[in-house]
Order: structure tokens, then C-alpha cells, then sequence
């Protein structure tokens, strides 16, 4: 398991009863999780006054219950120099998900190495589905340009908001929205390729003109085209999973009969986590496939 342990800023307290108690920052939260499938005692006191409580409805969805929380706040990613801009937003979300820091560390030394390795070469970075820039961010401050696609627009406002406040105002990004599948086949006729991709896909949703996206019909043909998208000399492809279905070994196959083929290298799959302080042990949160090359 690839664990997310080195952030200052955000902490999973405790989990129990189907919910996660974290730190964000100065603010504490309590949010759902479907991961967590036990119930042990709640003893730390902010479980009962956190500054944000997410409760689920038993008709679907449900809504925020707010005590002293800003509609936004600032949190930061030292390791890496990050900082990202927060607000509770729709379906228990705050606009960013801190266990995809292990995969931010894993990259970013990839480019790095590639940049001291190759200084006059750039390094081009595609990310799909790029929500509100995380990965978009680590990979700009390691050294990349990068092309940063989503279909929401205000994810992509979200994402510019965050590199603003990383220092990252003036880094080769070129933010796009744009319905993902419909980008990376423009882009294979054009004849563009790119260095390493990123791609961290939703189990369901719906592109900029209702193209409709479902994860387990969907992924792997998108892997197939985007393999075309690869350089000569390629240096990553990341794909990330929330979905229980996508198990590591489903990301290994996929991506190992997709890639390896026609570029070599190898993959690694594993679940990603977050450390929980109340009992040492650790929260999972998906899983990650990652190809690479020595």
C-alpha cells in the first residue's frame, strides 16, 4: 500500500460507524466513508463538535451541518509547496483528496530526475480528469508543462485558483474544458504526444455536452487511446480508482496488456491510504496503477 504520511496540514483522526473524522488545517470535519465498516469508540471530543458534518441521507445524497467553518480556507501540502483552497461543496467533497499525495511524491521525482537527466528536453504532462489541479500543481512544480483537462468548468476555475496561491501563476499550464475521451482523440489526430498522463476518471459522469461516462465500460478503451498519445521516450502513465471493482490487479492487467506492449516498462498496482492517528493503522481510499520505465 502506497500511504499519504507526509502532510502537516491534514490528519484523519479517527473513523468509526461508516465515518471519518479529520483535520483539515485549524478545522475539523466529519464526513462519510463506505470503507469504513466498523464500529469502535468515538473518543476523540471532536466527533461531537467537529466545524463541519456531512450526514447522509437514507433517499441518497445529503447536507452539510456547519459550526464556525469559513466558506473557504487555505491548507498546505509542504513536502511539495503546495497550497490548496477548500470549500464543502456538493456530496461530502472539499475540493481536494489528500491520499493522492503518495502518488504526487511518486511522480514528481520521476519528472525531476528526468529534468536533471535531460535539461534542454521538456517534460509534457497530460492530465484527464483533472479536477481541481492536484496532481496538475506537483507535476508543474517538479518541472513539467502540463495540459490540465476537465469537464466542469468550475473545477478548472478551482484548479487556476490553486496554482495562483502555490506560486504556480506563470507555470506552463494550459487548462482546457473539454469532455476528456473527445480530447485525447483530437489530440491523436493532431499528432501530439506527451511525456507521461494522469488520468484519475470518476466511476460515473457526464462531459460538457452530456456525454455520458461509466467507468467499467469506458476506462479501458481510453487507456487504449491514450497509449497512442505516449512519446517515443515516455516516461509515465498514472490511473487512479475509487471504484471497488477497479481492484489493483484489474489496473495491472488493463494497463499491462494496454502499454507494455508496444512501449515495455513495467506496472505496479496497489491500494493508497491515509494514516490514522487514534489507532496507527490505515484508512484506505482506492487504488492506483502506476507504469513506468527504468
Amino acid at each position: 500500500m502506497w500511504i499519504a504520511d507526509k502532510w502537516k496540514d491534514y490528519e484523519v483522526l479517527d473513523t468509526s460507524g461508516g465515518e471519518k473524522l479529520e483535520r483539515w488545517g485549524s478545522y475539523a470535519l466529519v464526513r462519510p466513508d463506505p470503507q469504513v465498516i466498523w464500529t469502535t469508540p468515538k473518543e476523540n471530543p471532536l466527533w461531537t463538535t467537529p466545524n463541519g458534518h456531512y450526514h447522509r441521507s437514507s433517499k441518497g445524497g445529503g447536507e452539510w451541518e456547519f459550526h464556525n467553518l469559513p466558506q473557504e480556507w487555505t491548507i498546505a501540502y509542504q513536502s511539495l509547496n503546495l497550497s490548496f483552497r477548500l470549500k464543502p461543496f456538493s456530496f461530502k467533497h472539499t475540493g481536494l483528496f489528500p491520499e493522492q499525495a503518495a502518488n504526487w511524491e511518486w511522480f514528481s521525482s520521476l519528472i525531476k530526475k528526468r529534468r536533471s537527466e535531460k535539461p534542454d528536453s521538456p517534460v509534457k504532462v497530460l492530465n484527464l480528469f483533472a479536477y481541481t489541479g492536484g496532481a496538475t500543481l506537483a507535476a508543474a512544480k517538479a518541472g513539467a508543462r502540463v495540459v490540465h483537462v476537465d469537464a466542469s468548468k468550475g473545477m478548472v476555475a478551482w484548479a487556476k485558483e490553486n496554482a495562483e496561491i502555490s506560486g504556480l501563476h506563470d507555470a506552463p499550464i494550459r487548462y482546457l474544458v473539454d469532455d476528456c475521451v473527445k480530447f485525447v482523440e483530437r489530440e491523436i489526430r493532431r499528432g501530439n504526444h506527451y511525456d507521461a498522463i494522469i488520468m484519475d476518471p470518476p466511476s460515473y459522469g457526464r462531459g460538457p455536452k452530456g456525454e455520458i461516462w461509466k467507468i467499467e465500460d469506458s476506462v479501458y478503451p481510453l487507456i487504449q487511446l491514450a497509449n497512442r498519445l505516449l512519446s517515443e521516450n515516455p516516461l509515465f502513465f498514472l490511473i487512479n480508482s475509487y471504484t471497488t471493482g477497479l481492484q489493483p490487479a484489474v489496473l495491472t492487467y488493463m494497463m499491462s496488456t494496454a502499454i507494455c506492449p508496444q512501449h515495455g516498462g513495467s506496472v505496479e498496482a496497489g491500494e493508497i491510504g491515509l494514516p490514522v492517528s487514534s489507532t496507527g493503522l490505515v484508512l484506505p481510499c482506492g487504488a492506483s496503477g502506476r507504469w513506468s520505465r527504468p
